[in-house]
């Protein structure tokens, strides 16, 4: 239902400004407040102009809409001119008049709640305005409604008034304007100054990460050179315990006997801990060798039954080795490989005191990978304390743990091996019930899921925000397979792209001296770079004018949208499958 108010002719300069006027007056009756009467005011104040002005006077008709809920204040501005030809170029945009026709009408949309345009077959346009009443304020009434009508009739018509009222408005605004920039002009420089801290946190950060990459290599030089000393005496205190057992000079009493042996057995765990002291320093410096070669699942299962059995010395437990027949022959590092599934049963036998240690191997049907598994009835392990026992020198207190020796490396030095063969290590246990740990690698080494194992691929990142070089230093820098290198502008980017040749190239758009477009372009043009596949990573909202500035087929990375696994992914696949549209 609707329910007029009041209509109003438009023939003259004055009639625009006394619809503004009654506009106002209107509003503030309704209940709206101060920024929203002006609001209205201003956009019934643009359509009886145009009214006026452009479509040869008119008329105004105020009235309340009552019929879907909540009450519109609504304003109906109808002229005689000529229409309008193509309202969905104003209102995109596209459309420009000398005389600024079309402004008001898209002024007057965004102020309004509801707007509609429409332009008879008999000629004329009809502009329909409607403002929501204030949901806080009691509906109106009829009897309020008509209470309204008498109050703006006895009022009257002041055009001056109105024009002090408009004039005082605007003064409001000017003054809201003046404290919104003030407002921003100290949030720009709060940001400033977070800027600088960000930046010199990141700086910190950096300079601490350096320390502790230092830190890191030299403790695996210590270890390292450490390793090697103890090596040469423990060796020969075997040797000699070695000589002695063997009665090479004379017999021992029973005593004597024992006493060495327990010597024997001192220095054999005292080498196992230093060989993998040795072992884990050489992987932590990158100077693992792997070495592959061709051998089947069954003869690596013999060899392991043979030598892990002076390890069962439980008669409870059983070690128990599926025999691997039907599996592809492997064709990767053995020792390493062996290495590995020795120190998993070895901890399995050492923490299962009754059932049996199953040693399997099977192959995965969505991956190709090669599957060992070493599954134990033991003792379990915690939910909390699975990822811990992957730590050096990491033990977990338990009633068997404190009746059983070693070095808290085994594991460790083991999923590091998982990782240089292009796999991984992961367990799953459940407490008291025991464990499963899985060892899953590529029947071939180097093949595709191979992880650290050849060289690292080089990313140039080209970016002016130093902020999101160090981003991206983070994000690809944890994945083994990828090295960062960067360049602070699109020129210097170039030239680091063509002397250095990297694997891929990370090109931001927003930089000084030569934007990303132009570094696109000249990347394209170069012979020697032509061929490097290029991603673009900006902050800009990706609309169809940007990607239509970017070679067709060149990836687009929103910065907003970055995380270390999509961005891993990508790298990854564009650089083996080459994408270079």
């Amino acid at each position: 239902m609707t329910w007029p108010i009041v209509t109003m002719a438009i023939v003259s300069e004055a009639d625009v400004v006394t619809v503004r006027q009654r506009a106002r007056l209107l509003a503030e009756k309704l209940g709206f407040e101060r920024q929203d009467q002006t609001r209205i005011a201003t956009a019934v104040s643009e359509i009886a102009r145009n009214a006026f002005s452009y479509g040869r006077g008119g008329r105004a008709e105020f009235a309340l809409d009552t019929g879907n809920g909540r009450q519109v204040f609504t304003i109906r501005v109808s002229d005689r001119g000529p229409g309008i030809a193509d309202l969905d170029a104003i209102f995109e945009g596209r459309y420009r008049s000398p005389e600024g026709m079309g402004l008001g009408l898209v002024g007057a949309k965004r102020l309004m709640d509801r707007f509609d345009v429409e332009c008879p077959p008999e000629g004329g346009t009809v502009v329909t305005l409607g403002h929501l009443l204030p949901a806080r304020t009691a509906p109106v009434t009829a009897p309020g409604l008509a209470a309204i009508v008498r109050d703006l009739a006895v009022q009257g018509e002041d055009p001056l008034s109105a024009l002090r009222e408009q004039n005082r408005e605007l003064i409001e605004t000017l003054d809201a304007l003046r404290r919104r920039e003030q407002e921003a002009q100290t949030l720009d420089r709060e940001l400033s100054d977070t800027n600088r801290g960000v930046v010199a946190l990141y700086a910190e950060l950096d300079e601490r990460a350096e320390q502790l990459r230092q830190a890191s290599e030299l403790k695996s030089r210590f270890l390292s050179h450490m390793s090697h000393e103890f090596r040469t005496p423990l060796n020969s205190i075997l040797a000699l315990s070695r000589l002695l057992l063997d009665r090479v000079d004379g017999d021992l009493t029973g005593e004597q006997e024992k006493q060495v042996g327990y010597i024997r057995r001192s220095a054999e765990g005292l080498l196992e801990l230093v060989n993998d002291l040795l072992d884990l320093a050489k992987v932590e410096a990158g100077k693992v060798e792997i070495r592959p070669v061709p051998f089947t699942v069954a003869e690596l299962f013999g060899g392991l039954r043979g030598a892990l059995k002076p390890l069962q010395t439980n008669p409870a437990v059983e070690l128990v080795f599926e025999s691997g027949g039907g599996l592809p022959p492997l064709v990767t590092d053995e020792a390493k490989v062996t290495q590995i599934l020795r120190n998993l049963i070895s901890n399995a036998l050492k923490f299962t005191e009754a059932g049996e240690v199953a040693v399997s191997a099977a192959q995965d049907e969505a991956t190709g990978r090669i599957v060992f598994a070493v599954r134990d009835t033991g003792i379990g392990i915690a939910p909390e304390h699975q990822e811990r026992i992957f730590e050096e020198f990491s033990q977990i207190d338990t009633r068997i743990q404190r009746t059983v020796k070693g070095t808290g490396l085994g594991l460790s030095l083991s999923r590091n091996l998982a990782a240089l063969l292009g796999g991984e290590l992961a367990v799953e246990s459940v407490l008291g019930q025991g464990s499963v740990f899985r060892l899953a690698i590529p029947p071939r080494f180097g093949e595709a899921g191979e992880a650290g194992a050849t060289t690292r691929r080089r990313v140039l990142v080209i970016d002016d925000d130093e902020t999101f070089r160090y981003v991206f230093r983070q994000l690809i820098g944890g994945d083994s397979r990828f090295e960062v290198i960067e360049a602070a502008d699109g020129e210097a980017g170039l030239r680091r792209a063509c002397e250095d040749a990297p694997d891929l190239v990370l090109l931001d758009l927003q930089m000084p001296r030569m934007d990303g477009f132009a570094a696109l372009q000249r990347l394209e043009a170069d012979p020697r770079a032509s061929r490097i596949p290029v991603v673009i990573s900006t902050s800009l909202a990706v609309t169809p004018e940007i990607a239509a500035r970017v070679r067709p087929g060149v990836p687009i990375l929103s910065k907003r949208d970055l995380s270390r696994e999509r961005l891993s992914t990508l790298l990854a696949d564009m650089i083996e499958n080459k994408v270079v549209p």
